[in-house]
């Protein structure tokens, strides 16, 4: 019995799977399937396109899971997510089985032409039942009287072990699910309603599926499958959860007893709403993270418009004003600098584009809450702007993409203004010229140029100068900026840095560097600053013997 998981990526409103992160969807599927006695193999879509030897193997596999759907697609750097189009054609395989946000968006002769047992989204139980009567283990379905969410608890630690045959282990981001489902529930084109109301896994369990992993090696992790952090484990007889801070201090002390050498503790995301209805709990919330979580961590926020009329029409959870206040209160406790060079806790905006009862007027108004928050001296940390995808059931269906359609226009000027006016700005306030980065991890070679970053959530693109290898850990000192990521020098040693490098710190222009060089070498910092004179403590941080 040989049975393959194979990983096309997710990416989901609460949930990444893109490398290098990894989904909680593997995770479970390979602890059902050991459960069952089978033991799989995981393969990720770029090892399978890459290499057609895996591809002749799975052929004759019993059985492929195929995992995929992109949600909400972005830009991504660390993998190629499986397309529609492609997964007509990958697998000639008989018995495979399709699960995911990609069985959204299938129609029922998709369906059919596709050759697979689809199994519609959310697919857990289901596939669990599947797996039973499929490999005659009809005995496990009691499996199935687990209720809620604790359904995948034993899964979710049983699967852990599968992390070691991800390529990119050990540099991966564990996503960890705390419940799923969403108090609201209303927003026009959010698919997170089809989980249904806010189901909570059990905290132990929680705890024991992060310290089954960190057993593995995992060092870093993403408290981010869930619609908002905030009301994990809050008191839901408000009409907004009330969240509960006393349990979010022990919780987060707790996972740092038992895996107190995890180099990242993030989170995802974060609603407003719950902000702005209880500020003095998300506040001692605030405090917790930035106090127990690791530096550089963003909470998303859904804004999606600062239009108050189509606020209304789309029904969506939080007015500007809130969403206004929740990154005040952030900003509040989070934004100083953390040890790795970013701040501490800084708070994300969500635009979507092509909402109900949208008008040129929505487009200024967004602008327009950008600008307020520069001249407020607010930071935020990511802006994503992202045009709509409609889901059958959703209320988008009834427009589907007519005003997309209609302002595409308009879409790329207001993204073009926020990439130039607001990003470029925000970088600069966030991280200043000269700022040391620290763990920036080598992903992408490009001529002179390395591109590297921290492993985290929603990391910020460096553009190192130097020719590094592929998972090189480097630190590195900001020196200039782009739209939405910057330039940093690596810190250089004298004896050993390219003159290109050299040239690129600010305040060293090519005869500077020359003479760097043509003095090497150096025995300590000294020595280069009896070569540069008074430059020396402009630049001295630059350098390391």
């Amino acid at each position: 019995m040989k049975v393959a998981i194979l990983d096309g990526y997710v990416d989901e409103p609460s949930c990444l799977g893109v490398p290098p992160y990894v989904a909680p969807y593997p995770r479970y599927i390979y602890g059902m399937l050991r459960d069952l006695g089978v033991q799989a193999k995981y393969v990720t879509i770029d090892e399978f396109r890459k290499n057609p030897s895996i591809r002749r193997e799975l052929e004759e596999f019993t059985l492929v899971i195929v995992i995929a759907g992109i949600a909400v697609p972005g830009k991504y750097l660390g993998g190629n997510p499986l397309s529609l189009k492609e997964l007509r054609m990958i697998l000639k395989n008989p018995n495979k089985v399709l699960v995911g946000p990609i069985t959204l968006e299938l129609g029922e002769r998709e369906k059919k032409l596709l050759n697979y047992e689809v199994i519609e989204f959310p697919f857990e139980r289901k596939l669990f039942e599947f797996l039973c009567r499929f490999l005659k283990r009809e005995d496990r379905l009691k499996r199935l009287e687990v209720g809620g969410r604790n359904f995948v608890n034993r899964f979710a630690i049983l699967g852990a072990e599968v992390v070691k045959q991800h390529p990119e282990f050990p540099h991966i981001i564990c996503e960890i699910e705390t419940y799923r489902g969403c108090y609201w529930r209303k927003c026009s084109f959010c698919i997170e309603r089809i989980h249904g109301i806010p189901s909570m896994r059990d905290p132990n369990a929680v705890l024991d599926e992060i310290q089954a992993l960190y057993n593995q090696g995992v060092r870093y992790f993403r408290l981010g499958n869930q619609t908002d952090f905030f009301t994990y484990m809050a008191n839901f007889n408000y009409e907004f959860p009330k969240p509960n801070p006393e349990f979010m201090k022990n919780f987060h002390r707790e996972i740092w007893r038992r895996c107190p050498k995890i180099r990242t503790l993030h989170l995802d995301n974060v609603n407003p709403k719950t902000i702005a209805e209880h500020p003095e709990e998300s506040a001692e919330i605030i405090k917790t993270i930035v106090l127990y979580q690791t530096p550089g961590n963003i909470g998303a926020m859904g804004l999606e418009s600062a239009d108050e009329r189509v606020v209304e029409k789309n029904t969506l959870c939080a007015t500007p004003d809130e969403v206004m206040f929740a990154i005040e209160l952030i900003n509040r406790y989070g934004r100083f600098a953390g040890y790795n060079g970013l701040p501490y806790f800084l708070p994300g905006i969500n635009f979507v584009i092509g909402l109900i009862g949208e008008t040129k007027e929505t487009f200024e108004k967004n602008y327009e809450f950008l600008m307020k928050l520069l001249e407020k001296g607010l930071l935020v940390r990511r802006i994503n702007i992202r045009q709509v995808k409609v889901f059958k059931g959703t209320p988008m269906e009834r427009i589907g993409y007519k005003n997309v359609e209609r302002h595409k226009k308009y879409f790329k000027i207001f993204k073009e203004k926020v990439r130039r006016d607001i990003d470029n700005e925000m970088l600069r306030r966030i991280v200043p010229i000269g700022r040391k980065l620290t763990d920036l991890r080598c992903e992408v070679r490009k001529g002179k140029i390395t591109f590297a970053r921290q492993i985290a959530t929603y990391p910020l693109l460096v553009g190192i100068i130097g020719e590094f290898e592929r998972n090189t850990f480097l630190d590195a000192r900001v020196v200039d900026y782009g739209r939405r990521s910057i330039t940093a020098v690596p810190i250089l040693n004298p004896n050993t840095a390219k003159l290109y490098q050299l040239e690129a710190i600010p305040g060293i222009g090519k005869a500077t560097a020359g003479k760097i060089v043509a003095n090497r070498p150096y025995r300590s910092l000294d020595d280069l600053r009896n070569v540069l004179g008074d430059a020396f403590d402009s630049v001295k941080d630059f350098f390391a013997i």
